[in-house]
């Protein structure tokens, strides 16, 4: 679901930068490492489900950025490393915040006050979609092949499936539904914008990532006294899913994604996309008893195929 990310790719909405620390200390074996993140990242849409039971969905946002910060400062400072410097650098910096961080992690929030978490997590997975259709227009170098036309093409038929249109979306709130899809759209939207203003910076992806959570987080800490007040007391259980989202979901998550990128490569890491949505209904339907029609499994599988071929890479033709 989600991420912080500063790379320079159109990859999956949940995945970090991509570099990171490589020292001679044992650590899991990366298959391991791949499959804890795809559970956190997975599980993280029913965690924003259980935080909105409590609190005000950009409370919920404020507090995982919060949690998610926390964690990043804390690998800084243990790294011994900065945030960056410039204010042209900042500038460009909360710009990326508001379209990887504060507007998706929002809009998720909120669109999970009306729809399942399954659903949620099934429109997260239409990113890379997003992203190969934007690559067409803002991306003159980034030539797609016949192969990666039909999976976009493929992809979009999945969400129609998903969303049941020739039942004229029965039993989807449409409001709920686009937001979520508006979340996976701002993604790519911020990739390609990082992709133009901040590659090559000479900065660690640690020390970017980490400065550009903070100004999400400032961002949210502006917005959410304006339009949500004090809750009236503290509900335990919602408090411990947001501070979950943001340790394990937005911090643990982006540091466990920067192993792997620099152990076997962005391509074998973004594939953890394509398990999200499937831990993620697995999680909604078990855990919190929301309801599967057969449209949402099999849209699904063909949103995911339609993914896959996106990222294919080959001669254009």
């Amino acid at each position: 679901m989600s991420t912080i990310s500063t790379r320079t790719r159109t990859h999956s909405p949940a995945s970090g930068p991509s570099s990171g620390p490589t020292g001679g200390r044992a650590r899991l074996d990366w298959r391991l490492r791949f499959g804890l993140l795809s559970l956190i990242w997975g599980f993280s849409f029913l965690l924003i489900k259980v935080g909105t039971e409590g609190y005000a969905p950009f409370q919920v946002t404020l507090g995982r950025l919060v949690f998610g910060t926390a964690v990043l400062v804390a690998a800084m400072a243990v790294k011994r490393e900065r945030l960056p410097r410039g204010a042209r650098l900042w500038g460009h910096m909360a710009v990326a915040a508001f379209l990887l961080n504060a507007l998706p992690f929002s809009l998720f929030a909120y669109a999970e006050l009306t729809i399942p978490s399954t659903l949620a997590g099934i429109c997260n997975a239409t990113s890379p979609l997003w992203g190969m259709a934007l690559s067409l227009v803002a991306l003159s170098e980034d030539r797609p092949s016949r192969v990666r036309v039909a999976g976009l093409g493929l992809g979009f038929l999945g969400v129609l499936t998903v969303l049941g249109v020739w039942q004229g979306f029965h039993g989807l709130d449409a409001t709920g539904t686009a937001m979520a899809l508006l979340a996976s759209l701002s993604y790519p939207v911020g990739w390609i914008y990082v992709r133009r203003t901040l590659a090559g910076t000479g900065n660690s992806h640690l020390s970017m990532t980490g400065g550009q959570l903070l100004l999400a987080t400032v961002q949210l800490a502006v917005v959410t006294p304006l339009f949500t007040s004090a809750p009236g007391h503290l509900a335990l259980v919602p408090l411990l899913a947001v501070a979950a989202l943001g340790a394990l979901g937005t911090g643990l998550a982006v540091l466990l994604q920067y192993g792997l990128v620099a152990e076997v490569g962005p391509t074998t890491a973004q594939m953890v996309t394509y398990f999200i949505p499937v831990i993620a209904t697995a999680a909604g339907v078990a855990i919190l008893g929301e309801s599967l029609r057969w449209t949402t499994p099999v849209g699904a599988v063909i949103v995911l195929a339609g993914a896959a071929l996106t990222q294919v890479r080959g001669k254009s033709a």
